[in-house]
């Protein structure tokens, strides 16, 4: 597996995980896809550290523990008031490992200043060696998640001689305003192949995605250096 100069490697493990399919997420009832989402892995390496100044870009998960599910009832708070009974479809006893890297983002100029790659990878290894500086999540916030240091590809992995696996149509991840010079938010879809427990992510730029516009030409949140955003060098 090619690695950037800049790449982190991490394993998270929880009990659950709901990485909810899109088709479900209309009625009371929640579904997880079988295998993390794009967008649920950014999330995660965000929560471990983020700046504005870069986007982080998963390059693969690898599926450690045999996929199951469990099915629960709960209560969800109807925004009309009182709840109702749905079923949510959990993956549990889950464990994965991600290799990602950064890429600077080029809507942010105002932002060059901090564009020290060496500082901001060295505060990310230490952030994965601590556990992340947010809590992190499995998807929905009552999968409570944990993070530690690993060799991607190292140990070994329940799917480790499955061969291939189709895992049907997926919500790949958004490309939010702050992302594209149109400042659109852009939803992504695409249907990965699990190989050996390995799956290999397109890039968000990718012409292999399928791609949606959500919202067009959205305001951008202002960052400024020093303001309400600290640089890498006052870390």
């Amino acid at each position: 597996m090619e690695r950037h100069r800049n790449s982190i490697e991490y394993e998270v493990w929880g009990r659950y995980a709901l990485f909810s399919e899109v088709a479900t997420r209309v009625g009371g009832e929640k579904c997880s896809y079988q295998v993390p989402t794009y967008q649920a892995l950014k999330g995660i390496t965000e929560s471990i550290y983020w700046k504005p100044t870069f986007k982080w870009v998963i390059d693969a998960v690898r599926v450690m523990n045999k996929i199951q599910t469990e099915s629960k009832g709960v209560r969800p708070i109807k925004m009309s008031g009182g709840n109702d009974l749905s079923y949510y479809t959990y993956l549990k006893d889950v464990r994965y490992q991600v290799l990602a890297h950064f890429e600077w983002n080029d809507q942010r100029e105002e932002l060059a200043g901090d564009r020290d790659e060496n500082k901001h990878h060295n505060i990310a290894m230490r952030s994965v060696r601590q556990g992340g500086r947010r809590d992190i999540f499995l998807g929905a916030r009552e999968c409570q998640a944990y993070v530690k240091p690993c060799e991607f590809g190292g140990g070994e992995g329940f799917y480790d001689s499955y061969g291939e696996w189709n895992m049907g149509y997926m919500f790949h991840g958004f490309s939010y305003p702050d992302e594209n010079p149109d400042h659109n938010l852009i939803s992504r879809f695409w249907t990965p192949i699990m190989e050996d427990g390995v799956i290999r992510f397109e890039s968000p730029d990718s012409p292999l995605l399928d791609r949606h516009i959500v919202r067009h030409g959205l305001n951008v949140k202002e960052f400024n250096l020093g303001k309400n955003v600290t640089s890498a060098e006052e870390e």
